[in-house]
């Protein structure tokens, strides 16, 4: 097994968020895309406004990592039309895959239709231009209850809407890893979550995010049953160092 095809090499923050100026943090953003390169990985994860970046770079080095980005990120709470957009803009800069934030807000509160209509348009617009869609469903906000019922969600609307053989191109993932909670509580993937995604999502594949950080947790998510995993840690997994990375 080529564990650096299960892993999406990510880095999402912002300038603000890294403390560092635009350019310093361009800077850090252009090592992952060549540490990506380099690495083979299956994937390099971004913001939007660094996809244009990482679609030069790869292309300049005849790599084939593909781009992903984050669309509605982190809290999810874009409309749909906002979204769309963002997504339509990261198409056109060259993302190969979209990883919406799911409004699990919305969901939270009952309003589940706007969630159903939310995962159809966003989804369409990713597989009619032939894009891997991932939806991020923010485990740490849910209880298991609505991880199960947010789950079942999107793999029925995807049911109902898309032929079988696009199901393997819309994952559930579990967290964008930016979620604050409280008294150090996982914000992002554990066992016990993924195993409720797993089992409530099938036939669409299951994106580990947030909190895989070793050789050791990479392989217990593959065995699980993941198809994807996305950290910031990427390269520590792949030669079984410890990471410091803290998502």
């Amino acid at each position: 097994m080529n564990i650096k095809q299960f892993l999406d090499s990510t880095y999402l923050k912002t300038p603000a968020q890294a403390g560092l100026s635009f350019e310093e943090n361009k800077k850090i953003v252009e090592g992952f895309i060549a540490e990506a390169i380099e690495e083979h990985f299956k994937l390099i994860m971004i913001r939007p406004d660094m996809v244009s970046l990482a679609k030069k770079m790869i292309a300049k080095a005849e790599s084939k990592v593909l781009i992903g980005t984050v669309i509605g990120f982190p809290e999810g709470i874009y409309t749909i039309e906002e979204k769309l957009a963002e997504a339509t803009q990261a198409i056109e800069d060259g993302a190969d895959e979209l990883d919406y934030v799911c409004n699990y807000e919305n969901f939270k509160n009952g309003d589940s239709q706007y969630v159903k209509e939310e995962i159809l348009k966003c989804t369409q617009l990713g597989i009619s231009h032939h894009k891997t869609v991932k939806w991020i469903i923010e485990v740490a906000a849910l209880t298991d209850q609505q991880i199960i019922q947010l789950s079942t969600l999107i793999k029925n609307v995807v049911i109902a809407n898309f032929k079988e053989e696009q199901y393997q191109d819309v994952f559930v993932k579990s967290s964008t890893g930016f979620y604050k909670t409280e008294a150090g509580k996982p914000n992002g993937a554990t066992v016990p979550t993924i195993i409720m995604m797993l089992e409530n999502s099938s036939p669409l594949p299951v994106k580990a995010a947030g909190g895989v950080r070793t050789y050791e947790e990479a392989i217990e998510m593959i065995s699980l049953g993941v198809k994807r995993i996305g950290t910031s840690s990427a390269k520590a997994i792949a030669h079984g160092n410890i990471s410091e990375s803290n998502y």
